[in-house]
């Protein structure tokens, strides 16, 4: 074994590969050396070649790439349950200023270890490998991306990390938030962090957030070749606030000031005209899908046909929900379909372009060192096994309608990321969820009454 390497030989499996052209492969092994898949074989041939390695015995369970989620919030775990006082909001701004701006003040550095180390609990168990997180804690702000690092470097997760930019707390707080975006992407670039699993990009809350001059000063500051990580249109306020700044809609008022691009992540545009996806299209920008929280926040529907029929690049997140990416899958095809009354929209080929497709080239952007969301022979070794037992034939043809209606979370049995075991028949070997539960229990009390004295009454 050369320069002391790990191998691990994961044998009689059966093998979602994703990729170009996917396959499913019968009775297969995988060689993974560090943290890549070396070799792939039919069972018998690679156990043939007598490799020194941990081998594993699939028990002809599914095994296929991890899940991505392209937009999450680790912060918000701690909302889980938590009582708005007063009137329930009525609309998506009333939310914001009710529930998550109120929250996020009230975070501390233990807080916001703790709100990722339960999100990625959530992960590990659930099968999403890979995830792209937007900070926001305004009286913590510098350090609170290594908070959250550590976090991810404990489980063994693959994360990108940023600090979300506003105005809404005032100048300093927004040089602030600057700063440790700068800082965090400095300190990826120069050191390897998480043994490479930790990457950074430059956060910004949104438009209707943001003066001209904290835009203008964000760009500044990141250079030409940073892209962002931003949300837009989610509600109709932020075109309206837009409007009102600027006499833009919100995507050409972000063109205006040079956030669109191809490093660029916008999270919903949910009310973008066609004029924006023509921009959005034109700058190469990312657009991420939260269906769950769309539904729950009611601030409508992304055309998602519109959107990718115009060659904008679509990738799917969970906006902070449950990192069980599948349920994300079925609620995106559901509800394109009832938000338009046609069966027909959302095909679930369209659907695996979206949240495998594109949410790996997304990935790609930031892990661009080896493949990411296939399995293949020089991949990333980032996968999960699967207890699922088809009732009716699986082909690679029929796959995403076998995901959409008969794969459960439940079913995943084993997590690997970067060639390392995070969770083996069910039990998580790098996180302690008893400890970790326990400790966040008692740290959401005492947030859930520091939320009290932020959030307006009535």
């Amino acid at each position: 074994m050369a320069g002391g390497a790990t191998r691990m030989l994961i044998y009689n499996a059966k093998l979602i590969t994703w990729g170009a052209s996917n396959e499913i492969l019968e009775n297969y092994a995988l060689l993974i050396e560090d943290d890549r898949i070396v070799d792939m074989a039919p069972s018998a041939d690679l156990l043939a070649k007598g490799y020194e390695a941990e081998r594993i015995d699939a028990e002809g369970q599914y095994v296929m790439p991890g899940n991505i989620c392209a937009h999450t919030h680790f912060y918000g775990a701690f909302a889980r349950g938590m009582a708005i006082p007063g009137s329930a909001p009525k609309d998506f701004p009333e939310i914001l200023r009710k529930l998550w701006w109120p929250l996020d003040k009230s975070l501390t550095e233990e807080d916001i270890k703790y709100s990722a180390l339960v999100s990625l609990v959530d992960a590990v168990k659930h099968g999403t490998t890979t995830l792209i997180d937007h900070h926001a804690s305004p009286n913590f702000i510098e350090g609170s991306l290594d908070s959250i690092a550590d976090a991810v470097d404990q489980a063994g997760l693959r994360a990108v990390l940023c600090y979300e930019v506003t105005d809404r707390d005032g100048q300093v707080k927004s040089r602030a938030g600057i700063e440790e975006n700068l800082r965090f992407i400095d300190r990826v670039r120069k050191d390897i962090v998480a043994d490479g699993r930790i990457r950074a990009t430059f956060g910004l809350h949104a438009s209707l957030t943001l003066s001209d001059e904290t835009l203008d000063a964000c760009r500044q500051a990141a250079g030409e070749q940073q892209g962002f990580h931003i949300h837009v249109a989610e509600h109709e306020a932020d075109e309206d606030d837009s409007l009102s700044k600027s006499g833009q809609r919100v995507v050409h008022r972000l063109a205006k000031h040079e956030i669109l691009g191809p490093e660029t992540i916008v999270a919903h545009a949910v009310h973008v005209d066609q004029s924006e996806i023509d921009t959005l299209a034109s700058t190469q920008t990312w657009v991420t899908h939260q269906p769950r929280s769309n539904m729950n926040n009611a601030v409508g529907t992304a055309n998602i046909e519109a959107l990718t029929a115009s060659g904008v690049r679509v990738a799917l997140g969970n906006d902070g929900f449950s990192n069980t990416m599948w349920s994300e899958w079925k609620a995106a095809y559901l509800l394109q379909k009832v938000a338009n009354r046609d069966p027909r929209k959302l095909s679930g080929g369209e659907l695996v372009e979206i949240a495998i497709v594109n949410s790996a080239s997304l990935a790609a952007q930031f892990f661009d060192e080896a493949p990411i969301g296939q399995l293949a022979i020089g991949a990333y070794a980032d996968l999960i096994f699967v207890d699922y037992h088809p009732t009716t034939p699986l082909s690679a043809d029929n796959l995403p309608w076998h995901i959409l209606f008969g794969f459960q979370e439940s079913m995943i049995t084993t997590t690997i990321v970067a060639g390392r075991l995070l969770m083996r028949d069910r039990k998580l070997l790098t996180l302690d969820e008893e400890q970790i539960t326990a400790r966040s229990r008692e740290l959401a009390m005492n947030v859930w009454h520091r939320y009290q004295s932020y959030v307006p009454k009535g």
